[in-house]
């Protein structure tokens, strides 16, 4: 593993690898058991999406780890003024030990790691979330002791979260149902990988049959960042996509819930349900940290 770019790159030994890693560092951090194991390492992140858990997480991890994170925001880079991503990328290989990027286009995050000659680490584009299901996914684990044979649900749109739990439950060996409106699907080349697991994904319009004897049921927001114009049709769009009491009824009787947060509280999900499950939610929101570290010291420690 080079990089982090998809979760479509990752085998399953290597999901676990890192996932095995991770509940290490855990247990180390909780323990007080210090890790430099990236001592005197410097990470860029480069923000052209505004963030709470990827910056506070990978900088501190950073940190934890032993070296040091740089915040990049586009207006502090030239990036945001022109300047070709194959261009910075060849410059930040030179001053940086690894990068990492919260941007819209998959393929900048490609590209950043075509012609560099560091590990980029891919924080969200609007194809792609890895980071923040590798967090699901030790999450799951540790709440149901295992990932293989679990059923795990997705209801909302067919946006970047969607796109990666279904490749990345599928490799674990997980049964993926996920449900969304005519017109969210995810995307195409998603679709066509799930297709080689035919008996263990199901696509559907009502979230009901998604959601039948699911052991984990995940949601997202309806709008994701620069989809805020469009809010309005999309919460006509989603109509009935609310993850509430009645829907859970469906799911099996220990099934939980996570969401990658921000939750909007009425949407997607009720306050109800949110609060029902908040202790899980804010564990995997706790997890992008020990993720995160165990993909950073895969990549970068010499």
């Amino acid at each position: 593993m080079k990089h982090l770019l998809k979760m479509l790159d990752l085998s399953r030994e290597e999901i676990t690898d890192i996932l095995n890693l991770a509940d290490q560092l855990k247990y180390e951090q909780r323990h007080g058991i210090a890790h430099p194991r990236l001592k005197g390492q410097s990470l860029g992140m480069i923000f052209q999406k505004s963030s709470t858990r990827t910056r506070v997480s990978f900088e501190a991890g950073m940190y934890q780890l032993g070296g040091q994170a740089l915040f990049l925001s586009s207006n502090d880079l030239q990036i945001g003024r022109g300047e070709p991503v194959e261009d910075t990328a060849r410059v930040l290989s030179r001053y940086l030990d690894g990068v990492m990027i919260r941007t819209f286009a998959q393929s900048e995050v490609e590209q950043m790691a075509q012609f560099g000659s560091i590990p980029v680490i891919n924080g969200l584009t609007d194809f792609a979330h890895p980071c923040q299901v590798l967090a699901d996914l030790m999450t799951v684990r540790e709440l149901k002791g295992k990932l293989d044979g679990l059923k795990m649900c997705f209801i909302g749109d067919g946006n970047n979260m969607m796109n990666s739990l279904i490749v990345g439950g599928l490799k674990v060996g997980m049964e993926v149902a996920v449900a969304f409106p005519a017109g969210y699907e995810p995307d195409s080349s998603v679709l066509e990988f799930a297709a080689e697991y035919d008996a263990e994904f199901a696509a559907f319009h009502t979230p009901q049959e998604a959601a039948q004897s699911a052991d984990v049921v995940i949601t997202d927001v309806w709008a994701s960042m620069g989809q805020e114009g469009e809010a309005n049709e999309r919460r006509e769009a989603f109509a009935g996509y609310c993850v509430d009491e009645n829907l859970m009824k469906n799911a099996a009787a220990d099934a939980v819930v996570l969401h990658c947060l921000p939750a909007h509280r009425g949407e997607e999900i009720t306050a109800e349900v949110f609060e029902k499950y908040a202790g899980e939610i804010f564990e995997e929101a706790e997890n992008r940290l020990h993720a995160q570290k165990a993909v950073m010291v895969r990549l970068m420690e010499k």
